[in-house]
């Protein structure tokens, strides 16, 4: 017989603001549960120096920087468990989720922060030179390359 495990407030990622939610939740009593995703810790572990981000005068790396809001949110209460959510129905609450294909849990309220993917164009190399010349962040890397010849590709805001 199949289990359904009950939730308050459901977080489905664990970046920059899926923990803040966790955090602010927890603080709130709201007894939340995080789902790590595909890559614990968001985009922000394959960051070298973060620099631009207020309370840390000398930068962090971004494996640190996550590394210190799991500590707080975990703190705080927070059950940060590892999984993927593979299903959802959100027609009507309590909403109905699929961790891993296997385990169903219904949710009160439901945090999406499953942040956002670089697009890369595929070229060979590419990988071998991310964080070397190659950046899909322009305001996270930029400053690296400040009065240096540069080619950007893409369109939109994030080119």
């Amino acid at each position: 017989m199949e289990t359904t495990e009950k939730i308050r407030c459901l977080i489905v990622g664990s970046g920059p603001a899926g923990y803040t939610a966790a955090i602010y939740a927890a603080r709130a009593n709201l007894s939340p549960v995080l789902y790590e995703g595909i890559q614990p810790g968001g985009q922000l572990t394959t960051t070298t120096d973060i620099e631009n981000f207020p309370g840390y005068p000398e930068g962090v790396s971004g494996t640190d920087m996550m590394e210190q809001l799991r500590q707080q949110a975990a703190r705080f209460g927070t059950d940060i468990r590892i999984g993927i959510v593979t299903d959802s129905d959100f027609s009507q609450a309590p909403y109905r989720l699929t961790i891993d294909g296997e385990k169903i849990v219904e949710a009160n309220a439901v945090i999406i922060a499953t942040g956002a993917s670089a697009k890369y164009l595929g070229l060979p190399d590419e990988t071998k030179y991310a964080g070397q010349g190659v950046s899909a962040c322009a305001t996270c890397d930029g400053f690296f390359y400040r009065k240096k010849v540069v080619a950007v590709v893409g369109g939109g805001d994030t080119a």
